[in-house]
């Protein structure tokens, strides 16, 4: 069953096809252009109603199977294409991809609860805090695919009364407002994942294109009043992609409904009247063709723009723009005309199909669970709250020793003992420290490297471009710290502070970043703080210099703040001057020349990846590149 083709529509699809691109290449541009994707979803939800009911009208009945093998053709052929070539070049391309995440991200994608799987990704520090995966934009996939297996029910059941139209109409209006209020209820500002990637909070844009479909008839008695309401979305749906506030809290209060209801507002002019100026525009050529085979330009655009990175391409902002776009279009032409056509024309056989979307599908799912190997055993400690403080701790002494440790009167006997303090990028190396003693120098090692937390903490913080916060642990640092030293009691502590130290924060209401003296100072203070906890009953006291790093890149292929090597310049000089003043003689350690051999970020080291996403440390990066370096002057200090 088909309907009418109307290439107005087309274009409209190519449009928000294009500010879905723009806003992930150059956000500056179009701010809202992620918006895009509500334009698709109304599309969708106007097209397949609207096939629903004249199926219905033209033979009496609505065939769920069919419908259901039909979106299987259009759809599952090129995701699986899609997912075939992230798994197989992600390793290589894209060593910032924590494999176990994406194995997981592959397997959401084909089995469309991606969506779902983008939100729980947001439980874990590494994952919430990594670059994105190449795989999430497949959560609209998701939802459109969700849709699409429970709306042909309801609206089976809704043929069934005796006018089903309005019928169809009012479960539309009722799920959209239950939507709208959902958006509402649970959006949180530091973790908007929940309300962003729901099919329930971002299910009214496919209910307003629903209902277009189902009053279509009343619409197209009132041309005065719908073409009125289409200059009134044109100039919402304008002002919202190209107005700043990004996505900003009034997206979930009423935002996302209003763009929906805009969308639909256009669409219904574009269909009803596809002889107007604005139709007969978006009816030229080339946007009906980009319209065309936008479903596979959405689909791979996403990882494409990831590996034609500034870092690999060498260019940046327009132009690195304009060549993601034309790679896009590329890979997405040959998508639409050697996969998507043949496989929906008539001619090819049903078996012959099947059998290849099976094995497709079984290769797939074979690569994403076998070929991506799993990630590292060892799990990071979650906290939730802070520490409760023990008794036998205390507040731990505010006077240093000044004292080595192979001098302390009754020092133990065995092997010197190492506490490994900091962030995240600390527990990494705790984590994967060798336990072949002839590597790690016979040294036994205590990991309390905590994720999410440096000695910043300063509340309000931008992380990645967005508004950040710490989390709820970060505040009891001195309290940690002291604890762990008292109750660890070693002979060298190894402190490794990266990240939350660069970002920019607020401090006596402005924002400010190290290297500027205001933050300086206080910094300074922090980290002098931090030595005299964890010298205070004696032990040698090891500063690490931060590496270059390269989390991810700005959507223009620049660098965020955090990631810049001036930031890591200035937290290393910051770490000298402090280590020069302190009584306690703390050593300063150049871990960034280790992994940074050539004064810039590397990924590899003599061969061996050593970062495992830009920022943490590897297994083989730890075992064969930093201990071999560390561990000797470790012991050095623990013995001298």
């Amino acid at each position: 069953m088909s309907l009418r083709h109307l290439p107005p529509l087309d274009g409209l699809r190519a449009v928000a096809l294009c500010a879905v691109l723009v806003v992930h290449g150059m956000p500056a541009w179009v701010p809202g252009g992620f918006l895009g994707v509500d334009v698709f979803f109304v599309l969708s939800g106007f097209l397949i109603t609207s096939l629903l009911l004249r199926e219905a009208e033209l033979t009496g009945r609505v065939s769920l199977g069919g419908f259901w093998l039909r979106r299987v053709r259009r759809l599952l052929p090129a995701l699986t294409l899609l997912v075939l070539a992230v798994v197989v070049a992600a390793p290589s391309l894209l060593p910032e991809q924590d494999p176990g995440a994406l194995r997981t991200d592959a397997v959401a994608a084909l089995t469309y609860w991606a969506n779902w799987r983008m939100v729980l990704r947001g439980g874990d520090y590494f994952t919430e805090t990594a670059a994105a995966s190449p795989l999430q934009h497949t959560w609209s996939l998701a939802i459109e695919e969700q849709f699409y297996l429970l709306w042909p029910v309801l609206i089976l059941f809704a043929l069934r009364a005796r006018r089903p139209r309005p019928l169809i109409g009012a479960l539309c209006a009722a799920g959209f407002v239950a939507s709208t209020v959902a958006a509402a209820v649970l959006y949180d500002p530091l973790h908007p994942g929940r309300a962003y990637f729901g099919s329930d909070t971002r299910a009214a844009a496919l209910l307003a294109g629903c209902a277009l479909a189902a009053a279509s008839a009343v619409v197209a008695r009132h041309p005065t009043v719908r073409r009125g309401a289409a200059v009134a979305g044109m100039v919402l749906l304008a002002a919202f992609a190209v107005l700043p506030g990004g996505a900003g809290a009034w997206l979930y209060r009423g935002g996302f409904a209003l763009t929906a209801v805009a969308a639909a507002a256009v669409l219904a002019e574009l269909a009803a009247a596809p002889g107007t100026p604005v139709a007969r525009l978006l009816g030229a050529a080339p946007l009906v063709w980009v319209g065309r085979i936008s479903y596979g330009g959405y689909l791979w655009h996403w990882p494409l723009f990831a590996v034609l990175d500034a870092a690999r391409t060498g260019l940046s902002g327009p132009r690195l723009l304009a060549l993601r776009v034309a790679a896009t279009l590329a890979v997405a032409a040959a998508s639409f005309y050697l996969v998507e056509q043949p496989l929906r024309r008539p001619g090819t056989g049903r078996l012959r199909w099947a059998a290849g979307l099976a094995a497709g599908l079984a290769a797939a799912l074979a690569a994403a669970l076998a070929a991506v190997a799993p990630p590292p055993a060892v799990a990071p400690p979650v906290l939730t709250a802070a520490p409760a403080a023990q008794p036998s701790t205390g507040p731990a002494p505010s006077t240093v020793s000044t004292t080595p440790p192979a001098a302390r009167a009754g020092r133990r006997p065995g092997p010197p003992r190492v506490m490994v303090i900091g962030d995240s990028v600390s527990w990494t190396l705790g984590a994967y420290w060798p336990a072949d003693a002839s590597v790690s120098a016979g040294l036994t090692l205590a990991n309390e490297g905590v994720q999410g937390c440096g000695i910043a903490v300063l509340p309000e913080l931008r992380y990645g471009g967005a508004p950040h916060t710490n989390y709820p642990y970060c505040a009891t640092w001195e309290s940690r710290w002291g604890g762990s030293t008292t109750s660890q009691d070693p002979d060298v502590v190894v402190i490794l502070l990266d990240r939350w130290e660069l970002m920019d924060r607020k401090l006596d209401g402005q924002w400010t970043h190290v290297g500027e003296p205001a933050y300086d100072t206080y910094l300074s203070a922090q980290l002098r703080r931090a030595v005299d906890l964890t010298a205070a009953r004696g032990a040698r006291v090891a500063l690490l210099t931060a590496p270059y790093t390269r989390r991810q890149e700005r959507p223009n292929g620049g660098l965020w703040p955090e990631d810049t090597p001036a930031r890591v310049d200035a937290w290393n000089r910051l770490l000298t001057e402090v280590a020069d003043s302190h009584p306690a003689r703390p050593v300063v350690l150049d871990l960034n020349r280790v992994l940074c051999p050539d004064g810039a970020f590397t990924w590899r080291v003599g061969g061996v990846q050593v970062r495992s996403d830009g920022l943490h440390l590897t297994p083989d990066g730890v075992q064969r590149v930093v201990a071999p370096w560390l561990a000797p002057q470790l012991l050095r200090l623990a013995t001298t």
